[in-house]
């Protein structure tokens, strides 16, 4: 009498197909999601800025001398009505600035006039550790 027996076993083909497919579907897409303002930062020799239980108000200005709030671009007029509403209910009166090192000096010290006339006093400078 013959031994039949059954035998069973997945067929990871499929799943090994999807799988790749998903993968190059992530690939493509995720330089997508972290999109910013392309800004070369001074280097300098400082400390690190103490952490905030807030998030972080960073306002940046690329090299065209264009002012932004996070993502969104604004004129030197709008950015202080913003920085008002903004700062309305925040209990952190902190601004951070990023701005281009080809930025004539001029645009960033208009920006920072800006921002101590809407009633911010405290902003830091973000910059690039010298090292890098």
């Amino acid at each position: 009498m013959a031994d039949r027996r059954v035998f069973s076993y997945i067929n990871v083909t499929p799943f090994v197909d999807v799988m790749l497919v998903l993968l190059v579907i992530f690939m493509v897409t995720a330089p997508m999601l972290e999109r910013g303002i392309d800004v070369n930062l001074p280097k300098v020799e400082a400390g690190a800025v103490k952490k905030t239980r807030e998030e972080p108000l960073i306002i940046t200005i690329d090299r065209a001398g264009d002012i932004f709030i996070e993502t969104r671009r604004l004129t030197l007029s709008e950015l202080g009505i913003k920085l008002n509403a903004i700062f309305e209910n925040r209990a952190d009166q902190v601004v951070y600035l990023r701005a281009d090192e080809k930025v004539p000096y001029g645009v960033v010290a208009r920006t920072m006039a800006e921002v101590r006339r809407s009633g911010i006093e405290r902003i830091a400078m973000i910059t690039e550790p010298a090292g890098e």
